[in-house]
C-alpha cells in the first residue's frame, strides 16, 4: 500500500519542540520533492517548508523560518520536520507530501499526501 505516515505530534509548552517524521511505505521517497504543510480548522492549508529530491535545497515560509528545519533520509525513507520555539499560533494538523521534483525545493503539484498529525502548543 502507498502511503505517507506522519508522527511526532502532540501537546508541547511555549518555546518548546517537537520533531515530525513522514514514512512512506510502498514508494521510495528518494525522486521526490517533499513538502510540510498544516492546517487549521476553517483556514487554507498552508505550505511551510520544501525540500528537493535532487540537491537537497530547501524552502521556509517567513512564518517558521529560523525555528523549523527539514531534512530527508532517503535510506529511512523518511522525511523530518524540527519545530522548535514553538508559539502558541502553531497549534495545527500537521501534514507531509511528495511531489514531482522540478529541480527546486518545491513541487508545483503533489501526488501523495498523508493523513495529518496534531500539534497543539499549549500552556
Amino acid at each position: 500500500q502507498v502511503q505517507l505516515v506522519e508522527s511526532g505530534g502532540g501537546l508541547v509548552q511555549p518555546g518548546g519542540s517537537l520533531r515530525l517524521s513522514c514514512a512512506a511505505s510502498g514508494f521510495t521517497l528518494a525522486p521526490y520533492a517533499i513538502a510540510w504543510f498544516r492546517q487549521v480548522p476553517g483556514m487554507e492549508r498552508d505550505r511551510l517548508s520544501c525540500i528537493s529530491a535532487s540537491d537537497g535545497i530547501t524552502y521556509y515560509a517567513d512564518s517558521v523560518k529560523g525555528r523549523f528545519t527539514i531534512s530527508r533520509d532517503n535510506a529511512a525513507n523518511t522525511v523530518y520536520l524540527q519545530m522548535n520555539s514553538l508559539k502558541p499560533d502553531d497549534t495545527a494538523v500537521y501534514y507531509c507530501a511528495a511531489g514531482t521534483d522540478y529541480y527546486i525545493p518545491c513541487s508545483y503539484e503533489y501526488e501523495y499526501w498523508g493523513q495529518g498529525t496534531q500539534v497543539t502548543v499549549s500552556s
